[in-house]
This record gives structure tokens, sequence and C-alpha cells, in this order.
């Protein structure tokens, strides 16, 4: 445990509170009770991602689990019914690619070896090998939800759902199988979505080779670039741009002639020396035949091959401006051939990326491995014109992390593209956290999603329920266990490949059988029907179903807009024409702290469980969620970031509340049920403050941007601590129990309690341990919650808010920071009093309501009298200057002349400026961003100034005056020596002392002072030797020893 999980007070410690109030969650089962004390509210239905069940949870897992708590948190605590069950992704290639590792081979190679059901075995093995982990890690970070009625996309309830999602795309002739060139990940051996395949690009080197294809009917060649040489045995075509100029060159070295784009030529000629001969248009190529450049399908060229076509994707960037088409492994060679009525094709590869027995001299060598035979055997028959390496970002498979390859496949295809406009009709109606990413990230990959591959040649998933005839091609889609019961008279209790593929039927007057296809489904198919599978409908729950469809709230990272944030809007949209959230909080990405992606093998960061060991839970939570992250910021995670918020929060709300114990116990105080209101401003003041944040929470809650409720706590908790507790101490010293400390009392009892309550579903271990401790100071003979987490959420009182009474405290917290400056400018110490303060602003009226609150600003800026004016312009100087760095590169050549009007602004438009933060001048805006306000004391003054309130302070010093510092300064080492010897804050005390003459004096003087200030019964000076006395200060060059002694 580190110091920063303490506070000051070495007996508590945030770490241990937090496993006491684990524990006292656990065996009270608080939880449990939550949803059971509101089973009848309305229900308020959140859909929990499903995470994959291959890893231990890292550090964005908990930003979104935090994320996931505190919603569902508040809202139960609002009274609605929140169930969260957690889900498990079981299926797909994660759980497949840790088997294959294990297993030492590849999938198709166990499956040969154990069968289907014996691969299938392996991987339902490992599936809850991590859940104890889970649960301890997210049980720990403080979320509520429920592990034992959880949902796995593995359960044949679930696996059935999914079946009846397919059977009404299939029924709305959503669903079509076709031949595409796909992302293919051969570690794997299968297809990858778009989404998959875009999501991990790495820097890498490839060989870029120029190669030549020999011309037909004429001596010469074409030249075509490439960055993948195994494509080059599969070359059916080669591809110009209409719109493009070419011309014919001679290698003067070597003689042969060449076609290559114009514009191509400069670069060209920097690795051979060319000599032009004639220019040509696209058409002059477009038609023409070449020579094969490999013998192996030259039987093709009746069928469109080794042809020269045309399309506009060809660009003159880079290369040739001569493209080489093999439509097995380009989506636009693939689709040039066919507009072009071109039948040839073939793919020489097997699953394992390796060339199959069709390319003969590479036949089983991996594609990437041939790129050097290739490029060899061009080189020795003449055909390799220029080799070099580049460097470029190429996509790798998100699990495997190896090359992905595109390759054509026939493959099971949702139509998206038809229903593209009515997905991004559904996402409209969607309240994205942030904002921007609905039109930005979202919007933008709708704007061009494709129809999506949802079929996978693997083992470990939901099999694809299509069954075709093996005669007729007829297909049949099945949506339940009862329709597959039906045709086959086979009734299954499990739908996995097992138990499926073997069932066959016949279908009354039709010849054939109904055989089912091999593939599995895509596993983000899966995760987009969890809304349905998840409660198994339309089979059981319906009701409860449509009575919370669309779901309240959602939230993952950012990388699943394009993944399961998208798959949920394609599914629901297909079938319901609606999006299936209303509103969804999209974290960033947590990054280390070095801007690197998180690695064990770098460990460049601290385990989420050490992390919360070290700091506490609380801490990490509000640590995450007052971040970028919640605004889908990327954000560097820094233990440094977790000490600072025990800091700056968690210190500060625990001292708040240890405040209130210290004192209420030493007079055995109660709050009161029915208390009367409080005759203090300052009461009044933290009191509206509070119904001010409690608004505000609701506004911004009910829009879901934490990014605005989580600074407003942490402000009240800075204007608790460091202003009302601060400003109102004295008020508690007093021996009886006058209305004004009763009044103290009652308000900081019920600011601290709603705060606490307010605080819960963000920071739910200190606020239940500080509400459990607050019970011993509720009103007496009254019944409570058991739990904050029981307790109703905080709503405000809008009667109790003052705005003016507010804005008047705001300026007085300027007035006192400028006064604070002034004196640090002036080098006199707060402890010496000053005679005279003037504060100064425009209103009148908010001088008058300033003036209710003198005497704090009085106490806090030690003066002896405060003057007030409206005459700003008698003490402070506006002027104006433009903010260079932003308007220069705005404004240009008329940069000049703005600024020579903004320096000539009257104080009038200046202040404008600063009350509206807009200003116009002739046709350009201005902010307060673009022209720098300055504020300087006039001559004669001693006038300091913000944007909002101007003060003068009288600095002038006298013998009387510094006497009564002196004074302040004693108080403050007999305080500090009380504290040294323990003593309790109520105890009275006896001083004796020595001390040299101007001390003296200003103890003679101040002597009723002292004595109350500290509680000391007995002040005099001591007969004793000067060493008999324990305890030595120098104060301002003069000496004072004295000792303290506790009265009885």
């Amino acid at each position: 445990m580190t110091e920063e999980s303490k506070t000051t007070n070495e007996a508590f410690s945030f770490v241990e509170a937090e496993h006491q109030v684990l524990n006292f969650w656990k065996s009270e089962q608080i939880f449990q009770k939550s949803l059971q004390q509101t089973e009848k509210g309305k229900p308020y239905i959140f859909y929990d991602g499903p995470p994959f069940a291959t890893g231990l949870p890292h550090h964005g897992h908990l930003v979104a689990s935090t994320l996931k708590d505190i919603i569902p948190r508040y809202y139960t605590m609002k009274g609605y019914y929140v169930q969260r069950r957690f889900g498990w992704d079981c299926h797909g290639l994660p759980i497949e690619h840790e088997i294959d590792k294990a297993l030492g081979m590849s999938s198709q190679q166990a499956v040969e070896k154990l069968g289907i059901k014996g691969y299938n075995d392996e991987c339902r093995g490992i599936v809850q090998r991590y859940t104890a982990e889970w649960e301890k890690t997210i049980t720990r970070i403080g979320r509520w939800v429920d592990f034992e009625n959880d949902y796995k996309t593995m359960d044949p309830d679930f696996m059935e759902s999914v079946w009846w999602v397919i059977k009404q795309l299939w029924e709305k002739e959503l669903i079509y199988q076709g031949l595409k060139v796909v992302p293919f990940s051969t570690a794997l051996g299968t297809v990858l979505s778009n989404f998959e395949a875009g999501s991990n690009y790495q820097d890498v080197q490839d060989p870029a080779v120029t190669v030549l294809f020999k011309l037909k009917n004429e001596e010469a060649y074409v030249a075509a670039w490439t960055t993948t040489p195994w494509t080059l045995p599969s070359n059916l075509g080669l591809c110009v741009n209409a719109k493009i100029d070419y011309v014919k060159v001679q290698d003067e070295d070597s003689g042969i002639l060449i076609y290559v784009a114009e514009a191509r030529l400069e670069a060209l000629g920097k690795h051979k020396n060319l000599k032009l001969l004639s220019s040509h248009k696209a058409l002059d190529l477009i038609g023409l035949h070449y020579e094969p450049l490999f013998p192996y399908f030259t039987e093709l060229q009746n069928e469109g091959a080794f042809q020269i076509y045309a399309d506009d994707y060809v660009t003159t960037e880079s290369g040739t401006g001569i493209v080489h088409l093999a439509p097995a492994f380009g989506e636009d060679d693939f689709r040039v051939m066919k507009a072009n009525g071109a039948t040839a094709l073939v793919c020489p590869i097997d699953f394992e990326g390796k060339f199959t027995a069709d390319v003969t001299d590479y036949s089983g060598q991996y594609v990437k491995d041939a790129d050097k035979d290739i490029i060899r055997r061009l080189k020795e028959e003449g055909k390799l014109y220029i080799q070099e390496v580049i460097n470029h970002s190429y996509p790798f498979c998100p699990r495997s992390d190896t090359p992905i390859i595109y390759r054509s496949i026939p493959s099971w295809y949702v139509k998206v593209e038809q229903i593209r406009e009515r997905i991004s009709a559904a996402n409209q109606q969607v309240n994205w956290v942030p904002e921007h990413i609905k039109n930005g990230r979202m919007g933008k990959w709708l704007e061009n999603a494709i129809d999506w591959s949802i079929s996978r040649n693997r083992y470990w998933g939901t099999p694809l329920p299509i069954w075709i005839n093996d005669l007729s091609d007829k297909r049949i889609c099945i949506g339940s266990i009862d329709e597959l019961e039906q045709y086959s008279g086979v009734r299954v209790n499990d739908l996995h490949r097992e138990y499926v593929d073997e069932l066959s039927f016949t279908v009354a007057g039709e010849e054939g059988t109904y055989r089912r296809v091999e593939e599995v489904l895509d596993c983000w198919f899966e995760s987009g029907s969890m809304p349905y599978a998840q409660l198994h409908y339309p089979f059981e729950n319906k009701e409860l179903f449509e009575a919370g469809f669309p779901a309240e709230y959602i939230a993952e990272g950012l990388d699943q807009t394009r993944g399961w944030f998208y798959t949920l809007l394609v599914l629901s949209t297909a079938l319901f024409d609606k999006p299936s959230f209303k509103n969804v909080i999209v974290n960033g990405i947590v990054m280390a702290e070095d801007g690197k992606k998180m690695s064990k093998r770098l460990q460049n960061y601290t385990p989420p469980d050490e992390v919360m060991e070290s700091f506490g839970a609380d801490a990490l939570r509000l640590y995450l969620i007052n971040s970028g992250l919640v605004k889908g910021e990327e954000q560097r995670f820094t233990d440094s970031g977790l000490k600072d918020m025990v800091r700056r929060v968690l210190l500060p709300w625990f001292n708040s509340f240890k405040f209130l114990q210290t004192y209420a116990e030493i007079d055995s105080w109660n709050a009161s049920e029915k208390p009367n209101a409080s005759a203090n401003i300052v009461d009044q003041w933290i009191l509206s403050k509070l119904q001010t944040l409690k608004a505000n929470v609701a506004k911004e809650m009910a829009e879901y941007k934490l990014y605005n409720v989580v600074p407003a706590l942490f402000e009240f908790i800075e204007d608790l601590t460091n202003w009302y507790i601060r400003l109102n101490r004295s008020r508690y010293w007093s021996e009886s129990m006058t209305a004004d400390k009763a009044a103290a009392y009652q308000t900081l009892y019920a600011v601290l309690n709603e705060l606490n309550i307010s605080l819960a579903p963000f920071a739910p271990f200190l606020s239940e341990h500080i509400y459990q401790e607050l019970l011993a100071f509720a009103p007496l003979n009254t019944e409570y919650p058991q739990s904050v987490h029981l307790c109703t959420y905080p709503e405000a009182d809008e009667s109790m808010i003052q705005p003016k009474l507010e804005a008047a405290v705001a300026r007085m917290q300027s007035i006192i920071l400028l006064g604070r400056q002034k004196r640090e400018q002036v080098k006199i110490k707060t402890k010496i009093p000053l005679a005279r303060l003037t504060i100064i602003h425009e209103d009148q009226g908010m001088l008058d309501e300033i003036a209710r609150l003198e005497s704090y600003i009085r106490t806090e800026l030690n003066v002896k009298s405060i003057d007030y004016s409206t005459e700003e312009d008698a003490y402070i100087n506006l002027y104006a200057k433009p903010n260079s760095a932003i308007l220069g590169k705005r404004l240009g050549k008329d940069f000049k002349h703005y600024k020579n009007l903004i320096e000539n602004l009257t104080v009038k438009e200046l202040k404008h400026l600063q009350d509206d933060d807009a200003i116009k001048l002739e046709n350009e805006s201005f902010t307060t961003q673009d022209i720098l306000v300055f504020r300087e004391a006039k001559s004669g003054t001693e006038a300091v100034s913000d944007r909002f309130i101007t003060i003068d302070l009288d600095i002038q010093l006298t013998d009387t005056l510094l006497r009564e510092g002196l004074a302040r300064e004693i108080v403050n080492r007999i305080q500090k020596t009380r504290k040294d010897l323990n003593l309790n804050v109520a105890d009275r005390i006896k001083v004796i002392y020595q001390a040299d003459t101007e001390l003296e004096h200003a103890i003679s003087e101040h002597r009723d002072y002292i004595a109350r200030e500290t509680l000391c019964t007995d002040l005099n000076t001591s007969s004793s030797e000067k060493s008999d006395l324990q305890h030595d200060f120098d104060i301002d060059g003069q000496q004072l020893s004295l000792n303290i002694e506790r009265v009885n």
C-alpha cells in the first residue's frame, strides 16, 4: 500500500476502507437489494457489450466498466429498475486462435485429427478460463453487474435467437451469397470483416517491382508496377486510365521499347536512360493483347485474359500509370474485369495462403515467402525492369498479428448498401457523446458502408442456418430449433456444428437433399444480435424486450464505432428500422504514459489490480472519467494522475467529513429533522450552490455528458473545503450551542450528506464509507436506508437557489485571491492587518450583495475597514492587444488594419467584449481568444484586477498594525505546539512564556485575542530560566519561548 492511499491521519486508508465496503456490499447483498427496491419502477434498459473471454481485463475495459457502472447506479438511485447482465463473447477467431496456439497446429489440421466435436470441445473448455479474474477485477473497481445471470454467445438459447435474426434478414431478402475479393487472414484461414481488417495497420517494408509485359502484335512492352509480386503468377490483365496520356520510350541501354504514362516519365528516368519516341492516348493501348507473364493459365485468353482494360481507379501518383490485374486478389481488379465482360478468374492459393498445385513452380509455398523466388525468375527471364523496396502502412490481422491478404472467396453477405440510408437515418436518432461522433467517425463510416460478409470458414461459432438442395440449388433458411426439427425430424439441444452439420432433409415434391452450408457466422453478427439473443427473443421475454427496445444506454470504446456500435445499428435497422440504443458514451483509447500502446512486453504500465491496491478504485474511477477519455479522446495513463486525484478530491472530501465528525462528537450533536433556516449568508450560499449543483447534474446526466458533471462535483468539493469550511471554522469553537453554531452544524451536515449521495455513482466506496459514518449524526429516532446506494438521488430545491448571492461569493473569492496576490507582490504577510480595502465594481447592486459578505472579506484579507466604489476608471486602465498567433494567420494582409482597431477599443467596448465574449469590428467577429484584454493599475493607486472585480489595498503599515500581526504569529506558534503535543481541539491550556520586547508588547496589547484563539485560560510570563522552556521560535528576528500545559 502506498502513502497516497492514506490520509494524513495514518489510521485511515482508502484502500482498506474500500475492502471493508466490498465486504459490506457482499454480506448485505446491497446490489440485490437495490434491484429489489426498484423492481416496480420504470425499466431502464442497459446493454452490456460482451468482451472476448480469452484475456484479462485491461485499463481500456476499466474505462468502459466505470461508464457502465455510473449510469446504471445513477438511474437506480433515481428509482428506475436497471438490470445489469454481464455478457461473454465466446465464439470466433480469438478463441480458435488460442486453441490453435495451444495445440500447435492449424484449425484445419486440428479438425482432421480431433474432428469438429473434439475441436469445439477444446474451444468450449477455455471459454471461461478467465471468468474468475474478470469477476475479481470488475468487482474491485466497484462495478455492480450480474455475473450469475450472465449471457454467453455459445448458449443454445442465444444461438437460436441469432438464427431468428438471420431468418428475418433472409425473408427481407437482405442476405445473399456472392464471390468477392475480401480481406483474409491466412494465419486463421478465414475471411475478416472490413472493420476488422482496418483495425491493425502497421508500417512495413515490401518489395516494389516494375515488370515488363510483351505485347503480342508489336515488338514493345507495357510496364506495370506492383508491391505484391506473389500476385503476378495470377495476372490476367492490365489496366490504364482513359484520361491519362501515355508515351512510348526506348531504353537506350537495352534498346527495348516500353509504354508508360507520360506523367511518370520523369520518375522512371531517375532509374533508367529513356528516350521519348512518341505520344499516345490511352485508347491506343485499350484492347491490346499481351503474352502471359507465367505459363500457368494461358488457356484463359478466350475468357478475356491477357489484354489491356481501362478504369478511372488507375492514377499516376506512383508506379507507371499502368496496373497489373489479378482479379482474385484485388477488389478493383475483380470489378474492372467483370465490368468488361471477362470471365477469367483464378485463385491458386489455399486457406493457409500457400500456392496450390496450379502454380507448379511454387506449389505449397506461402505467398509472401514466394516473392523472392518470383522476382528472381522475372529477372532471369528479362521481365523485371526495376526492383525497389518501399515503406508503407499495411493491414494486419488483429488476432494473429500477421499480414492480411485480399482474395476472392464465396461468402454470405448482408445487403448493407441497400439499406445504407436507413442505417444513417437510424444513427441520427442516437444521442452520441461526444456529439461529433454521430456525423464524424460514425457518420462517415456509414456513408461508405459496404455489404457485410457475415460467414466465416471456421468451426467454433454459430452455424449459418442455410440448407441448400444438392440438385436444384434451392435454399432454405431455418430460424429456430422447432423449425429444424420440422424439416429434419431431429430435435437438438445444441446448435454447434457437431450437432447440426450432419442433419439433412428432403422436401416433399422436390428432388435432391438439403444439406447445410459449412460456414459459421461472424462473431460480430452475434454481438450485434445481443439485444434479442440475451433474452432469447422472440421465443421468450417478448413483452420485456418490446417494452425496453431500444435500450436507453450503452458504452464502449472509440474502436467500436466500426465494431459493435455498427453491427447493432445494421441489424436493428434491418429488423425494426430504428437504432437499438438511444444514448451512447464513447470513450477514447487508454495509452501508456510513454504514449505507446500498453504492453506486457514493454512493461510500460501498472496492472489494474495493482493500481487499485495502491491508490484505491475510487481514485482510478475519478481519474478515468475526469479525463479526455469521456470525450472520446486518447489519454496517456499515469500513476501520478491517480495520486493527484487522491490529493485534490478524495482527501479534501474525506477531511471535510472528518472536520464535522471531530466537532460533532465533542458537542454530542445530531441533526434536526426539521431544522430552522440559517440566517448566515455563507450557509445560504453553500446551500444555494448545492441546489445549483444538483440541478446541473440532473441536466447534464440527462444528456449523458459526464465530462460536464464530474468537474462540477469537484468544483463543489473545492468550494466546500477551501471556502465554506475555512471561512466558518470559528463558528464551531464557541463553548455553548448557540443558534449560529447549530446552524453551522446543520448546514455542513446537510451539504455533506447530499454531496455524498450525489457522488455515490461516481465514487461508490468513499461515499459508502462516509454515509455509514454520517449516520451517527443523523436525526435521532429516524430510519435510514442501509446503504448510500439505496438512497434516492438528490433533486434540486429551486426555492433555495440565490443566483445573485452565488455571483457575489464568486466575486468575494476573486477579491480574496486578488488581495493575497497584492500582499505577495508587496511582501506583506496576511497575518499583518492593513487599514483599508476598496472594492470596485460598476454595478452598485453587486457591491451591495458583496457588502453582505464584508465580515468574511475583512477576516480573510485581515483588513480593518472596507470601502466600495463604482468608479473603476479611477483605478484601472483597460487596454487590448490582438492575439497575433491566432489573428496573424487568420487575417493575413489585413492584420495590421485590425490591430489598429483593436488597440483603440474603448473601455465600454472592452467591457462588452468581456461580458459577451464577442465583438464585431467592421466585417470581422472576435472573441476573448482573439483579443487579449489587459488591466493595469493607474498611477497613485495600489489596484489589482481581474475580469470580474477590482480592488485597491492600502499597504501603509503602522506600529499598531505590526504588533497585531505579531500577535497573530504568536497564535500560530501556540496552535502548532498544541498540534505537536497531540492535544484535542477542545482542550483548554495554560501557557507560560518568555519573549523579546516587541513580542511582549504584542502579547500585552492582544492578550484576550491570543487567549480566545488558543483556548488559553492562563497566559503568563515565566519566572523560570529560559532554558526550562521547551518550545523556541524565531518570529521576524524576535525570540519566543514557551511551555503548554493542558488544564483538566
